[in-house]
């Protein structure tokens, strides 16, 4: 199992996540498609928060399903959280916000979440 760091822009968002990347999502729900993340499920047991939960602004829309995290200081939005559809705890990460990460070797699935 791999563990990844990430976070925002400014710093003062970070997280670790184990798990393997087989893909990453493109949505193009509202949302996803304004601010261009690339997203990745992993269960909420696989994903902690390193740093203070109070600077995370948090944005809900739609069903207010999704718990969709920013950064209050910088506005980059590593991550999300919400439920998968049998309704355990997940964690929607943002690829585009690990460190390290080549994009290129990655398998980018299109996702239509204007159905959803």
């Amino acid at each position: 199992m791999t563990t990844y760091t990430g976070g925002c822009h400014c710093g003062k968002i970070a997280y670790t996540v184990e798990g393997e990347i087989e893909q990453a999502m493109d949505c193009n729900c509202s949302m996803c498609l304004k601010r261009g993340g690339l997203l990745w499920f992993v269960p909420r047991a696989a994903f902690e928060l390193s740093t203070d939960p109070a600077d995370l602004g948090t944005y809900r829309f739609n069903k207010n399903a999704i718990d969709h995290h920013f950064c209050a200081s910088c506005g980059i939005s590593p991550f999300s959280e919400g439920k998968m559809p049998d309704g355990s705890p997940m964690t929607a990460i943002n690829v585009r916000c690990l460190d390290g990460i080549d994009l290129s070797r990655i398998k980018i699935v299109p996702i239509n979440g204007r159905e959803f």
